[in-house]
């Protein structure tokens, strides 16, 4: 006879009992999917890494340059998509499902104005964006290339996007991952075939994965719209514009939206402090950043399952359950990247030496690798806390947090440091900015939750 698995997430709809071993077994089965197709983005970037590095440091450096600039507009997307997926869970666990499909048609269209958007400005800067970036002569042209091949996809990147966040709302972390694994898997083909075959060096690299977005579009909408019990469209069914419900994306995203401005624009000026010490500075910073990602994206996993389970369990009303969770989910995100960071302690020659055959670059890079290691577990803390607070739809207090760490603690140290220790001065102040930012996630989330305790007893 075959055993089937408990669905732990109807259980909490339904108000039943929940034990630590319940939570922890719902924990482990959402994180998973989630946390293999990051591990699955990080193998693709130290494939993708690995590829352009053969091409020498030059073209290394040109993706290092426009890396954070990317990222920015890849979390705009991503804030996007929260504003409509934190809507849906709640409405979910509350066993409404008329309007969480009300949210996904919402969600559809207003995204995908907003992705059009990015890419008419994105397409507008990209030559200019390296030379802003204070980028050397040899390296410009690639990196603007480079950047405009990425605008141009960003529709299909924030329908991925989307997509992804409304089934890991309704409890389905298997099949997005399962895709996003897929998409990876598919960019190490492309890149290979528009690297080497075709010979066009960095913009190849951003063919391979605006491609790849593109072709994965078609299954993940399919998932979505067609097959998705809870959310798969109905014809009886119409685009309704909801006044209160857009005001109240709009709340959550705006934070979020301004907390990836904030920390990818100190990101930016992390990139311009470190310009000025050549290119093998700025290819040795972008490589372990990269390398680094193999410990920090789990924890990124296991923030969008920590979503999607708060957002459920606020939706039914388990006021108790919601905060004990709080806690399981952070305190486990914490272990994980614990391990990974020092995991990379002990490996970061290895996972250097993957990514590029220079020597110099390589010495460099598993140095900051290891200063790096010391800040993983409170790093980890701030980013499940993060996915636990987006659940609730408190998105504003964590964004003046971030905002406060980063340019109050990293950029003032970064650039005091970096003209005196190089690159090591840079790495320092951000180990100790990680550090000093999980610490106060985790206060908010003990004030938080005791505010909200002393609220029920009156």
């Amino acid at each position: 006879m075959v055993r089937m698995k408990k669905d732990y997430l109807e259980m909490m709809r339904r108000g039943d009992a929940l034990s630590l071993p319940q939570l922890l077994t719902m924990i482990v089965r959402l994180s998973i999917p989630t946390m293999l197709a990051q591990v699955s983005f990080i193998i693709m970037e130290y494939v993708d890494a690995s590829m352009v590095g053969r091409l020498g440091a030059n073209a290394t450096a040109a993706i290092g340059l426009v890396a954070s600039s990317t990222w920015l507009f890849g979390g705009l997307l991503n804030c996007s998509t929260i504003g409509f997926s934190v809507q849906s869970s709640q409405y979910l666990g509350a066993g409404d499902e008329v309007s969480a499909r009300r949210i996904l048609r919402q969600g559809l269209v207003g995204t995908a104005l907003f992705s059009t958007l990015l890419l008419v400005i994105g397409a507008a800067i990209h030559r200019f964006l390296p030379v802003w970036l204070g980028g050397e002569a040899a390296i410009v042209h690639d990196a603007g290339m480079y950047f405009l091949i990425f605008a141009l996809s960003l529709p299909f990147n924030q329908f991925n996007n989307f997509a992804a966040g409304m089934l890991q709302s309704t409890g389905n972390m298997r099949t997005p991952g399962l895709l996003d694994v897929l998409l990876c898997a598919l960019n190490v083909g492309f890149n290979y075939v528009f690297i080497y075959l075709c010979h066009l060096g960095v913009a190849g690299a951003a063919l391979g994965t605006a491609l790849s977005e593109v072709v994965i579009a078609v299954p993940m909408g399919v998932a979505l719209l067609v097959k998705s019990p809870m959310l798969h469209l109905r014809k009886s069914e119409r685009l309704v514009w909801n006044r209160a419900e857009l005001k109240r994306a709009f709340r959550i995203a705006l934070p979020v939206g301004f907390e990836q401005v904030v920390m990818c624009s100190a990101q930016v000026m992390q990139t311009a402090i470190v310009a000025p010490l050549g290119s093998v500075a700025i290819a040795a910073n972008s490589l372990a950043v990269t390398a680094e990602a193999l410990c920090y994206m789990p924890g990124y996993g296991i923030a969008a399952a920590a979503t999607a389970m708060i957002g459920q369990s606020i939706g039914a009303k388990r006021a108790d359950l919601t905060r004990r969770l709080s806690w399981v989910i952070t305190l486990f995100g914490m272990a994980i990247m614990g391990v990974g960071g020092a995991a990379m302690y002990f490996a970061a020659p290895v996972m250097m030496r993957l990514l590029t055959p220079v020597a110099e670059i390589v010495v460099l890079g598993a140095a900051m690798l290891k200063i790096e290691a010391f800040a993983e577990p409170l790093f980890g803390a701030s980013i499940v806390a993060t996915g636990v607070f987006r659940g609730a739809g408190d998105t504003l207090v964590p964004s003046v947090m971030n905002l406060i760490s980063m340019w109050a603690v990293r950029i003032p140290l970064a650039a005091v440091m970096a003209p005196r220790i190089g690159l090591k001065g840079v790495w320092i102040a951000m180990c100790t900015e990680l550090c000093f930012r999980g610490i106060i996630f985790l206060i908010r989330l003990y004030q938080k939750q005791g505010k909200e305790q002393k609220r029920e007893r009156i």
